[in-house]
Parts: structure tokens; C-alpha cells; sequence
């Protein structure tokens, strides 16, 4: 996913320009150094104290200039609006966080505002439409059967969340003034993996990514992705 959040800011931004991003539910931080240590300015906001302590723990261990370019607020995505003024970013990252949002339309709209005209919406979402794979292919039956009309799941957290479609969430996009401008799929072969599993020898690593990536762009293999990662940019 990050080589392809890479190409479209590439894509889409003069090179070398110092960009203005939000992470909405940054987690432990990955994304937000990642982009921090590219020279980019982020702020990331979490409502999770372990969350946020991990990624105050991982900030802590960068060099100054690194540290400078990220702020953390711990908040909610719903919460955007207290602490930001719109348009007042020109990436917005919603990665892993409306598989626990009832309702995302109002959270989706808020995000849209917070972007700078040409901004660049990127969001990892869980796929609706694929749900019926990871059970299928563990040979979980009566389990693939039932997901085929579902957008609910359980995650590997034991949690009960819910899953986006692709034509709904575009249609949102559109209708939000950040339309759908391109997406990938992501974990196209590699979601049955467990968790923890060392990683492969470095070139076995590089063949494995190259596979995911070609996949994540490729019909039919990307419709059946575990994740869906949408771009949309602001009119």
C-alpha cells in the first residue's frame, strides 16, 4: 500500500514539495514517519492511549528534524473539524478505521473538507465484495456461504466490524466532492498468511511484493483483495 499511496503523491504533487498531511487513526505511526522521513509535515490523530504511546515511543527513537515535521493529537476522526480548519491539507489518510465506523458518511465528509483543492484522499478499507475468501479458502464452508451477503465480519482481533463496497463507496466519494480517481486491491495473496509469520528471505520478499503489487492493480485478481485502498481527490 505504500508504494502505492508513493505513486499517486508522485503522480499528483510537484517533486519535492513539502506536503501537509493527516493521518486519521494513525496507530503505532507507520505511515506518519514513513512520510515524515520523506520531508513531508504530519499530523496524526488517535484516540488509542497504547496507540498513541507506541507511536510517541517509535517518534522518540528519530532524529530531531524527523521529530519536528510530526505532531500527534489524540482525538477522533469525527473530531477534524474542532482541531483543523478546512482545506488545510493536501493528503488525508484514513487507513484501517472505517471498518469500525457504523456510520461513515459524516466522518468521510468531514475528511473531504480538511483538503486543500487537488487534495489527495487516501483510504484502506476492507472489502465487502471478497469477504467470502479468507473463510473459503481455510475451508470454513458454512462460513464462506454466509459472508456472500454479509458486510459484517469478524476480525482477527475477535471484533465484530463491518466491511465497504467498492460502488458504494465511490458513489460516497462522489458525492462528498473527493471523487474515486483510482484503486488498488492489497493482501491480493497473502491475507491467510497468520499473523507473526517471519518474513521471507530479502529477494523471496521483493518476488512476494512484486506479485501483490501487479495483482493490487489487475482485474480480476485486485477484486478479491482482502483490502481495497481508494484515492480520491478533491475538486
Amino acid at each position: 500500500m505504500a508504494r502505492q499511496l508513493d505513486e499517486q503523491i508522485v503522480a499528483r504533487f510537484p517533486v519535492g514539495q513539502r506536503l501537509r498531511v493527516l493521518d486519521v487513526g494513525m496507530g503505532q505511526g507507520t505511515q506518519a514517519l514513513r512520510l515524515a522521513r520523506a520531508g513531508h509535515k504530519v499530523t496524526g490523530i488517535e484516540r488509542d492511549p497504547t496507540m498513541i504511546a507506541a507511536a510517541r515511543e517509535a517518534l522518540a527513537g528519530e532524529p530531531e528534524g524527523i521529530q519536528g515535521r510530526v505532531r500527534i493529537v489524540e482525538g477522533d476522526g469525527h473530531q477534524t473539524g474542532v482541531h483543523f480548519l478546512p482545506g488545510s491539507f493536501d493528503v488525508v489518510l484514513c487507513h484501517g478505521v472505517l471498518m469500525y465506523v457504523e456510520e461513515p458518511d459524516a466522518l468521510l465528509a468531514g475528511l473531504a473538507r480538511m483538503l486543500a483543492p487537488g487534495g489527495l484522499l487516501s483510504l484502506l478499507v476492507r472489502n465487502a465484495d471478497a469477504l467470502a475468501m479468507r473463510p473459503g479458502l481455510d475451508g470454513d464452508w458454512s462460513g464462506a456461504v454466509a459472508a456472500f451477503d454479509s458486510v459484517t465480519y469478524r476480525n482477527r482481533l475477535g471484533l465484530d466490524v463491518r466491511a465497504d463496497r467498492l460502488d458504494a463507496l465511490s458513489a460516497t466519494l462522489a458525492g462528498i466532492a473527493a471523487p474515486l480517481q483510482v484503486w488498488y486491491g492489497v493482501r491480493v495473496f497473502t491475507d491467510t498468511v497468520p499473523d507473526g509469520t517471519p518474513l521471507p528471505p530479502e529477494r523471496e520478499l521483493e518476488a512476494l511484493l512484486a506479485a501483490e503489487e501487479r495483482a493490487g492493480r489487475t482485474d480480476p485478481y485486485r477484486r478479491v483483495a482482502a483490502l481495497l485502498h481508494l484515492c480520491g481527490v478533491r475538486d
